[in-house]
Protein backbone atom coordinates (compact mmCIF):
# COMPACT_ATOMS: atom_id res chain seq x y z
CA UNK A 1 0.00 0.00 0.00
CA UNK A 2 2.74 2.42 1.02
CA UNK A 3 4.73 1.51 -2.10
CA UNK A 4 1.71 2.22 -4.32
CA UNK A 5 1.12 5.61 -2.68
CA UNK A 6 4.78 6.51 -3.08
CA UNK A 7 4.73 5.57 -6.75
CA UNK A 8 1.59 7.65 -7.30
CA UNK A 9 3.18 10.62 -5.57
CA UNK A 10 6.30 10.26 -7.68
CA UNK A 11 4.26 10.44 -10.89
CA UNK A 12 2.19 13.43 -9.77
CA UNK A 13 4.76 16.19 -10.44
CA UNK A 14 5.15 15.21 -14.11
CA UNK A 15 1.37 15.18 -14.65
CA UNK A 16 1.04 18.48 -12.83
CA UNK A 17 3.72 20.07 -14.99
CA UNK A 18 1.99 18.95 -18.20
CA UNK A 19 -1.33 20.29 -16.91
CA UNK A 20 0.20 23.69 -16.14
CA UNK A 21 2.10 24.24 -19.41
CA UNK A 22 -0.22 23.40 -22.33
CA UNK A 23 0.89 26.64 -24.01
CA UNK A 24 4.51 25.50 -23.97
CA UNK A 25 3.58 22.12 -25.43
CA UNK A 26 1.41 23.70 -28.13
CA UNK A 27 4.16 26.19 -28.99
CA UNK A 28 6.54 23.31 -29.60
CA UNK A 29 3.90 21.49 -31.65
CA UNK A 30 3.49 24.54 -33.89
CA UNK A 31 7.24 24.89 -34.37
CA UNK A 32 7.58 21.19 -35.21
CA UNK A 33 4.71 21.44 -37.70
CA UNK A 34 6.25 24.46 -39.45
CA UNK A 35 9.63 22.71 -39.52
CA UNK A 36 8.06 19.68 -41.21
CA UNK A 37 6.68 21.72 -44.12
CA UNK A 38 8.48 22.94 -47.24
CA UNK A 39 6.81 26.38 -47.02
CA UNK A 40 4.86 28.77 -44.75
CA UNK A 41 1.35 27.92 -43.50
CA UNK A 42 -1.85 29.86 -42.81
CA UNK A 43 -2.81 30.08 -39.14
CA UNK A 44 -6.15 28.41 -39.89
CA UNK A 45 -4.34 25.42 -41.43
CA UNK A 46 -2.06 25.19 -38.40
CA UNK A 47 -5.08 25.16 -36.10
CA UNK A 48 -6.79 22.45 -38.16
CA UNK A 49 -3.66 20.28 -38.41
CA UNK A 50 -3.06 20.38 -34.66
CA UNK A 51 -6.69 20.38 -33.51
CA UNK A 52 -6.28 23.68 -31.66
CA UNK A 53 -8.63 26.68 -31.34
CA UNK A 54 -7.77 29.39 -33.86
CA UNK A 55 -7.69 32.01 -31.10
CA UNK A 56 -5.02 30.03 -29.22
CA UNK A 57 -2.97 29.54 -32.39
CA UNK A 58 -3.06 33.26 -33.21
CA UNK A 59 -2.03 34.11 -29.66
CA UNK A 60 0.90 31.66 -29.67
CA UNK A 61 2.01 32.79 -33.13
CA UNK A 62 1.97 36.39 -31.92
CA UNK A 63 4.27 35.57 -29.02
CA UNK A 64 6.60 33.53 -31.25
CA UNK A 65 6.65 36.32 -33.84
CA UNK A 66 7.60 38.87 -31.17
CA UNK A 67 10.51 36.62 -30.18
CA UNK A 68 11.65 35.93 -33.73
CA UNK A 69 10.72 32.23 -33.86
CA UNK A 70 8.12 32.72 -36.59
CA UNK A 71 7.80 35.27 -39.37
CA UNK A 72 4.41 36.57 -40.52
CA UNK A 73 4.25 36.99 -44.30
CA UNK A 74 1.52 39.65 -44.46
CA UNK A 75 0.99 39.52 -48.23
CA UNK A 76 0.46 35.75 -48.16
CA UNK A 77 -1.24 35.66 -44.74
CA UNK A 78 1.02 32.78 -43.78
CA UNK A 79 3.57 32.01 -41.09
CA UNK A 80 7.04 30.55 -41.54
CA UNK A 81 10.02 29.92 -39.30
CA UNK A 82 11.88 33.04 -38.13
CA UNK A 83 15.49 33.97 -37.54
CA UNK A 84 15.49 32.67 -33.95
CA UNK A 85 14.54 29.22 -35.24
CA UNK A 86 17.43 29.49 -37.71
CA UNK A 87 19.77 30.41 -34.86
CA UNK A 88 18.70 27.27 -33.02
CA UNK A 89 19.47 25.28 -36.16
CA UNK A 90 22.90 26.91 -36.40
CA UNK A 91 23.58 26.11 -32.76
CA UNK A 92 22.59 22.51 -33.48
CA UNK A 93 25.18 22.43 -36.28
CA UNK A 94 27.88 24.00 -34.12
CA UNK A 95 27.41 21.34 -31.47
CA UNK A 96 28.03 18.65 -34.12
CA UNK A 97 25.32 16.25 -32.87
CA UNK A 98 25.43 14.20 -36.06
CA UNK A 99 29.14 13.53 -35.57
CA UNK A 100 28.72 12.86 -31.85
CA UNK A 101 25.85 10.44 -32.40
CA UNK A 102 27.41 8.77 -35.42
CA UNK A 103 30.97 8.21 -34.15
CA UNK A 104 30.21 5.48 -31.56
CA UNK A 105 27.84 3.76 -33.96
CA UNK A 106 30.50 3.66 -36.66
CA UNK A 107 33.08 2.45 -34.16
CA UNK A 108 30.80 -0.49 -33.29
CA UNK A 109 30.30 -1.21 -36.99
CA UNK A 110 34.07 -1.27 -37.53
CA UNK A 111 34.49 -3.65 -34.58
CA UNK A 112 31.96 -6.05 -36.09
CA UNK A 113 33.12 -5.89 -39.71
CA UNK A 114 36.84 -5.26 -39.32
CA UNK A 115 36.63 -2.68 -42.13
CA UNK A 116 36.89 1.10 -42.06
CA UNK A 117 33.72 3.19 -41.94
CA UNK A 118 32.87 6.84 -42.37
CA UNK A 119 30.04 9.35 -42.20
CA UNK A 120 29.68 12.04 -44.86
CA UNK A 121 27.31 14.92 -45.68
CA UNK A 122 26.53 16.63 -48.97
CA UNK A 123 28.26 19.96 -49.54
CA UNK A 124 27.39 21.40 -52.94
CA UNK A 125 28.31 18.69 -55.45
CA UNK A 126 30.82 17.19 -53.03
CA UNK A 127 30.59 14.97 -50.00
CA UNK A 128 32.34 16.19 -46.86
CA UNK A 129 33.59 13.54 -44.46
CA UNK A 130 32.73 14.34 -40.84
CA UNK A 131 33.56 11.02 -39.12
CA UNK A 132 36.23 8.47 -40.02
CA UNK A 133 36.68 5.24 -38.06
CA UNK A 134 39.70 3.26 -39.24
CA UNK A 135 39.88 -0.51 -38.83
CA UNK A 136 43.08 -2.05 -37.47
CA UNK A 137 45.53 -3.50 -39.98
CA UNK A 138 43.72 -1.94 -42.92
CA UNK A 139 45.32 0.39 -45.52
CA UNK A 140 44.91 4.13 -45.01
CA UNK A 141 42.19 5.89 -47.01
CA UNK A 142 41.76 9.33 -48.55
CA UNK A 143 38.43 9.83 -46.75
CA UNK A 144 39.79 11.66 -43.70
CA UNK A 145 37.67 14.06 -41.66
CA UNK A 146 37.37 17.35 -43.55
CA UNK A 147 38.16 15.81 -46.97
CA UNK A 148 35.80 16.65 -49.83
CA UNK A 149 35.25 14.38 -52.84
CA UNK A 150 32.89 14.60 -55.84
CA UNK A 151 29.64 13.00 -54.72
CA UNK A 152 29.01 11.16 -58.00
CA UNK A 153 32.27 9.22 -57.54
CA UNK A 154 31.62 7.98 -54.00
CA UNK A 155 29.21 5.46 -52.52
CA UNK A 156 28.34 8.00 -49.80
CA UNK A 157 27.51 10.65 -52.37
CA UNK A 158 25.49 8.29 -54.51
CA UNK A 159 23.44 7.17 -51.49
CA UNK A 160 22.61 10.78 -50.69
CA UNK A 161 21.91 11.76 -54.31
CA UNK A 162 19.57 8.79 -54.75
CA UNK A 163 17.48 10.05 -51.81
CA UNK A 164 17.13 13.53 -53.31
CA UNK A 165 14.39 14.53 -55.77
CA UNK A 166 15.55 13.96 -59.34
CA UNK A 167 15.09 17.66 -60.10
CA UNK A 168 17.55 18.50 -57.33
CA UNK A 169 20.13 16.07 -58.72
CA UNK A 170 19.67 17.57 -62.18
CA UNK A 171 20.24 21.05 -60.76
CA UNK A 172 23.49 19.87 -59.19
CA UNK A 173 24.63 18.31 -62.47
CA UNK A 174 23.38 20.62 -65.25
CA UNK A 175 26.07 19.76 -67.82
CA UNK A 176 29.16 17.67 -68.55
CA UNK A 177 31.43 20.21 -66.86
CA UNK A 178 29.90 19.21 -63.50
CA UNK A 179 31.46 15.74 -63.75
CA UNK A 180 35.07 15.09 -62.79
CA UNK A 181 37.17 11.93 -62.40
CA UNK A 182 40.12 11.12 -60.16
CA UNK A 183 41.52 8.57 -62.65
CA UNK A 184 40.38 6.46 -65.57
CA UNK A 185 37.98 3.69 -64.55
CA UNK A 186 35.91 1.49 -66.83
CA UNK A 187 32.27 2.49 -66.64
CA UNK A 188 33.01 5.77 -64.82
CA UNK A 189 30.02 8.10 -64.44
CA UNK A 190 30.81 11.16 -66.53
CA UNK A 191 27.41 12.33 -67.75
CA UNK A 192 23.96 12.88 -66.29
CA UNK A 193 22.25 9.99 -68.08
CA UNK A 194 24.76 7.53 -66.59
CA UNK A 195 24.35 9.06 -63.13
CA UNK A 196 20.56 8.99 -63.34
CA UNK A 197 20.58 5.34 -64.39
CA UNK A 198 22.96 4.43 -61.58
CA UNK A 199 20.85 6.26 -58.97
CA UNK A 200 17.78 4.34 -60.12
CA UNK A 201 19.65 1.13 -59.27
CA UNK A 202 20.58 2.55 -55.86
CA UNK A 203 16.92 3.34 -55.13
CA UNK A 204 15.85 -0.17 -56.14
CA UNK A 205 18.32 -2.03 -53.92
CA UNK A 206 18.42 0.51 -51.05
CA UNK A 207 22.18 1.06 -50.91
CA UNK A 208 24.95 2.54 -53.04
CA UNK A 209 28.25 1.06 -54.21
CA UNK A 210 31.54 2.28 -55.61
CA UNK A 211 34.16 0.24 -57.45
CA UNK A 212 37.57 1.91 -57.37
CA UNK A 213 36.45 5.33 -58.63
CA UNK A 214 38.04 7.03 -55.60
CA UNK A 215 41.04 4.74 -55.05
CA UNK A 216 41.88 1.81 -57.34
CA UNK A 217 41.34 -1.55 -55.67
CA UNK A 218 38.96 -0.22 -53.02
CA UNK A 219 35.21 -0.69 -52.96
CA UNK A 220 32.59 1.01 -50.81
CA UNK A 221 29.00 0.44 -49.75
CA UNK A 222 26.83 3.23 -48.34
CA UNK A 223 23.29 3.95 -47.13
CA UNK A 224 21.59 7.28 -46.54
CA UNK A 225 20.67 8.75 -43.15
CA UNK A 226 17.35 10.60 -43.50
CA UNK A 227 15.52 13.23 -41.45
CA UNK A 228 11.83 13.43 -40.48
CA UNK A 229 10.91 14.46 -44.03
CA UNK A 230 12.88 11.64 -45.60
CA UNK A 231 15.50 14.14 -46.77
CA UNK A 232 19.07 12.73 -46.85
CA UNK A 233 21.09 14.24 -44.00
CA UNK A 234 24.21 12.11 -44.40
CA UNK A 235 25.43 8.68 -45.45
CA UNK A 236 27.11 5.83 -43.60
CA UNK A 237 29.71 3.93 -45.65
CA UNK A 238 32.18 1.10 -45.32
CA UNK A 239 35.32 0.87 -47.49
CA UNK A 240 37.37 -2.27 -48.12
CA UNK A 241 39.84 -3.95 -50.48
CA UNK A 242 37.75 -5.45 -53.26
CA UNK A 243 39.94 -8.51 -53.67
CA UNK A 244 39.29 -9.38 -50.00
CA UNK A 245 35.50 -9.29 -50.30
CA UNK A 246 33.78 -11.13 -53.18
CA UNK A 247 30.94 -9.14 -54.69
CA UNK A 248 28.39 -11.82 -53.82
CA UNK A 249 29.03 -10.94 -50.15
CA UNK A 250 28.33 -7.24 -50.63
CA UNK A 251 24.56 -7.49 -49.92
CA UNK A 252 25.28 -8.95 -46.46
CA UNK A 253 27.64 -6.07 -45.73
CA UNK A 254 25.10 -3.62 -47.12
CA UNK A 255 22.45 -4.89 -44.70
CA UNK A 256 24.72 -4.04 -41.77
CA UNK A 257 25.48 -0.60 -43.17
CA UNK A 258 21.79 0.03 -43.78
CA UNK A 259 20.97 -0.98 -40.21
CA UNK A 260 23.41 1.58 -38.79
CA UNK A 261 22.10 4.28 -41.15
CA UNK A 262 18.52 3.50 -40.04
CA UNK A 263 19.51 3.60 -36.36
CA UNK A 264 21.19 6.97 -36.83
CA UNK A 265 18.11 8.25 -38.69
CA UNK A 266 15.98 7.31 -35.69
CA UNK A 267 18.45 8.93 -33.29
CA UNK A 268 18.10 12.28 -35.09
CA UNK A 269 14.30 11.86 -35.07
CA UNK A 270 14.28 11.02 -38.75
CA UNK A 271 12.79 8.04 -40.47
CA UNK A 272 14.69 4.96 -41.66
CA UNK A 273 15.13 4.22 -45.33
CA UNK A 274 13.05 1.60 -47.09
Amino acid sequence: MAGTMAATAAKRPESAVKAKVPAAENTLRILKLLASKRGPMAASNIATALGLPRSSVYHLLGVMEANGFVLHLHEEQRYGLGISAFELSSAYSRQEPLSRLGRPMLASLVDVLGESAHLAVLHGRDVLYIVEERAKNRPSLVTDVGVRLPSHLTASGRAILAALPKSQVRALYPNAAAFTARHEVEGAIMKYSALSSHLDQVRQRGYATEHGEVTPGFGSIAAAVTDHLGWPTAAVAVTFLEDKLPEDQWPVLAARVQKVADELSVRIHGRPGK
